[in-house]
């Protein structure tokens, strides 16, 4: 009987990492499209899109709730750059084109090498999350919610 709770306590165990892990991914893949999306307005105009900037700031915050200091840190050092962007010149597309050739538009680059905590797959365009992420939280036994 005490073998059968363990497994049975077990199996729930991985299935509620597995399911925290799915959430965070989701919520990472939207928010580095949030972020894309915002960059670029940022670049190519000096009136800022509030509607973008509140709704990455929403995962933004989110963020902040489940996931590592490290994760935070390159979020916010993301969200920063969007901001401070706004306030520089307007970028024609000639100069999109190069900063595109030179790799200076990868918002992701060296927020993601920096932290190491969110970095887009080649191979797939889905996230590879670091699995210091996803370590349990002490003195948590239920967190998960049902998602949508």
């Amino acid at each position: 009987m005490v073998t059968n709770w363990h497994n049975q306590r077990n199996q729930l165990r991985a299935q509620w990492v597995s399911h925290e892990k799915n959430h965070r991914q989701i919520l990472y893949r939207d928010f580095i499209d949030e972020a894309s999306k915002c960059y670029i307005d940022a670049l190519q105009h000096d009136k800022a899109d509030v509607a973008g900037l509140v709704g990455l700031y929403a995962k933004f915050s989110r963020m902040r709730m489940l996931s590592s200091d490290t994760v935070v840190a390159s979020a916010e050092q993301i969200t920063r750059r969007i901001v401070d962007t706004y306030l520089e010149p307007q970028k024609d597309f000639v100069e999109l084109r190069d900063m595109v050739n030179n790799g200076t538009i990868d918002l992701l680059r060296d927020s993601a090498r920096l932290a190491g905590g969110i970095r887009t797959s080649s191979r797939r365009g889905a996230l590879a999350i670091v699995r210091a992420d996803f370590a349990p939280i002490q003195g948590v036994t239920q967190r998960c919610t049902p998602c949508s």
